[in-house]
């Protein structure tokens, strides 16, 4: 990418995304996907080398902000309230992809949801479902 969108920029400008690895790997129209490497140092419990749920939960935020990022008009966003639902431990050694979608947005609000999932995409790891503030360009004179 020569000229990297708000949402790669936003990704990137977050100490923790790029302390956890994270890779934006599809953006646009209010989706995102971002995946994150498996890592030793993310391990929660190292009798079973599972990685930690803050570390999932940071992917999954993430995620959804970037989805809020790429939604028409968005020019900023902050978390208001995410729930996430762990289904399972993810496996030891295999990435971590988070999908999300803002698949609703009022002037000020957008909602998003998402799912994290292993090499196993049909059985989600986590799912999560979040509001976001959302500063558009409609909200500043129409710039």
């Amino acid at each position: 990418m020569t000229d990297p969108s708000p949402a790669q920029r936003f990704i990137e400008a977050i100490p923790h995304s790029r302390a956890l690895g994270m890779q934006l790997e599809e953006i646009g129209e209010g989706r995102a996907v971002i995946s994150m490497p498996y890592d030793a140092r993310f391990i929660g419990d190292p009798a079973t080398g599972v990685i930690a749920g803050g570390a999932v939960s940071a992917l999954m935020d993430t995620c959804c902000g970037a989805a809020v990022m790429s939604y028409p008009g968005a020019r900023g966003t902050a978390t208001l309230d995410l729930r996430i639902d762990y289904m399972r431990a993810a496996k030891p050694g295999q990435r971590i992809i988070a999908r999300a979608e803002c698949f609703h947005a009022s002037r000020t609000v957008a909602f998003v949801r998402a799912t994290a999932h292993d090499e196993d995409e049909g059985l989600p790891v986590a799912t999560a479902s979040g509001a976001f503030t959302m500063e558009s360009v409609t909200r500043e004179g129409g710039k």
